[in-house]
């Protein structure tokens, strides 16, 4: 039996969740996870290491680095397919601290966007955002 999923930690919830070329050559759509976000937003925009990301995550690191793969890929595949991208679902929690940081090494995104939701019940088990 596999593993259980661990949720992943997040700072906050993405502003834009659908990017979209302007004339799809498709219908259907990338789907990636808010901690596929998380990982984009934390090593590419936020210029953390995949170590320091995955602290940030509360996950190992080579967890971050699978996640960060896979995300790469899906961003590679929209923009070169030109199919829709979508950011929703996954294994994550969103941070619940009340201080001005909450991990991810700089201002607090959660903080300035106001988001207060969460993926995993209290159980830790996962559901999907939609």
């Amino acid at each position: 039996m596999p593993r259980p999923r661990k949720c992943r930690m997040v700072c906050c919830l993405p502003q834009i969740s659908e990017f979209s070329p302007v004339a799809p050559k498709e219908q259907r759509s990338i789907i990636m996870s808010i901690d596929e976000y998380e990982t984009i937003r934390l090593i590419d925009y936020e210029g953390l290491s995949q170590e320091e990301c995955a602290a940030s995550m509360e996950v190992a690191r080579t967890t971050a680095q699978q996640i960060y793969t896979v995300a790469r890929q899906k961003i590679a595949h929209a923009l070169v397919d030109g199919v829709v991208l979508r950011i929703e679902g996954g294994d994550y929690q969103l941070y619940h601290g009340e201080g001005k940081h909450c991990g991810c090494g700089s201002e607090c995104h959660r903080h300035q966007c106001g988001h207060q939701q969460s993926a995993c019940d209290d159980n830790d088990k996962p559901s999907i955002m939609v």
